[in-house]
This record gives structure tokens, sequence and C-alpha cells, in this order.
């Protein structure tokens, strides 16, 4: 059985979704100039990697709770 969400929760989900998203572009752009870097710090661009799957998770999990369950 699905739950329909509010008016609120969906647009606190939708503003959440918003900025997650730019900070996930945000860490494309850093691991990208870390990257180039010869002397780059290895931890440091892991971490950012990590960070940038844990965004995408979320936003994953905001994706679906917005978008409607369609039995077919």
């Amino acid at each position: 059985m699905a739950f329909e969400l509010s008016a609120e929760s969906t647009a606190e989900f939708e503003s959440e979704l918003a900025r997650l998203r730019e900070e996930h572009r945000d860490l494309d752009d850093a691991i990208e100039a870390l990257s180039g870097v010869m002397a780059g710090d290895r931890l440091q661009l892991q971490r950012l990697k990590k960070r940038k799957l844990a965004l995408r998770d979320r936003i994953t999990f905001l994706e679906d709770q917005l978008t409607p369950d369609i039995i077919a």
C-alpha cells in the first residue's frame, strides 16, 4: 500500500533534491580539479568521491519518493 506525500512534504523533498543536485555538481568540479593536479591528495579525492556517492543515493531516494508508483 503506497502513501501519498503532503504538499508540504513534496515541497521539502523538491527543495532538498535541488540542493543535493547542486552539491553533487560542485563535487564533480572539485573532483575534476583535484584529479588534474599531479600532487593531488588521494585521501581527499577518495572522501569527495564517497560523499558524491552518498549524495547520489539520497537523490535517488528522494526521486523515488516523489515519483508515484504505477502498477502496470
